[in-house]
């Protein structure tokens, strides 16, 4: 993979989202949004906020940006302007580091806020420490970006690449412990729950929403959505189409 290359990318892609004030909206502000709304959905029994409120803080950005992302690749494909980058002597795998790269970028500035808000904003109740709650945000978003990438190199068109949103994320939100206990699930589902990412981001929150220090649940919850986020994107590299069908 070349640095260059890679960062070039990752300027063009920034480049582009700074011309386009609603996508930025749509990453930077949409999930503060729903927080705030959130908060004042339970304004009236502020414990119920406390105890989802750090899920859906890791869940928000990773919708948002699994959206947007695979909207703005799509876009790319259907453009010419992927086909054109990879005819030129790009490995894949520098495309696909640029975008991440940037996109990433913005996920930092959406964790960051969206953190920040839950917590000096809307008094979110954390037992453990802001930057380990950030941390887990961070990398759903992070996580969000790489699904996004991947499920671009499948849709044709952008309707297509909003269709895989039910289809890739609404059963993790539904299995990934925030309405019910994994092990309170019919055994298949605790299963299935077991190797879906988004579970160990809910439980990488509720880890800092319980606990003062750092602990091996936690760090071993950091270590698998980190560790799906690369294995994501190396497989959205691999079977990124050079062509556009």
């Amino acid at each position: 993979m070349n640095t260059h290359r890679t960062t070039a990318t990752a300027a063009r892609v920034l480049n582009q989202l700074r011309h386009d004030p609603r996508t930025i909206a749509l990453m930077l502000l949409v999930p503060c949004l729903m927080l705030l709304l959130l908060r004042y959905v339970f304004d009236g029994s502020p414990a119920t906020f406390d105890s989802i409120g750090a899920s859906l803080l890791g869940i928000f950005p990773l919708i948002t940006m699994f959206l947007v992302t695979s909207i703005a690749t799509l876009r790319e494909r259907t453009t010419g302007t992927l086909e054109r980058l990879l005819a030129m002597p790009m490995a894949k795998g520098d495309l696909i580091a640029g975008y991440a790269l940037a996109f990433g970028t913005v996920a930092i500035v959406q964790s960051l806020l969206a953190t920040g808000l839950a917590l000096w904003v809307l008094d979110l109740n954390v037992i453990g420490s802001a930057w380990l709650l950030l941390l887990v945000a961070l990398l759903d978003a992070l996580l969000g970006t790489a699904l996004g990438l991947f499920v671009s190199a499948f849709a044709a068109s952008e309707f297509q690449a909003v269709q895989f949103l039910p289809a890739v994320i609404f059963p993790q939100l539904l299995l990934c412990g925030l309405f019910t206990p994994r092990d309170r699930m019919a055994p298949a589902l605790e299963a299935i729950s077991n190797v879906l990412p988004m579970s160990y981001a809910v439980d990488g929150m509720n880890e800092v929403l319980g606990h003062t220090d750092l602990t091996a649940t936690y760090l071993r919850d950091v270590l698998i959505v980190a560790g799906c986020t690369v294995l994501v994107l190396i497989v959205g590299a691999a079977t990124l189409r050079r062509r556009t069908a």
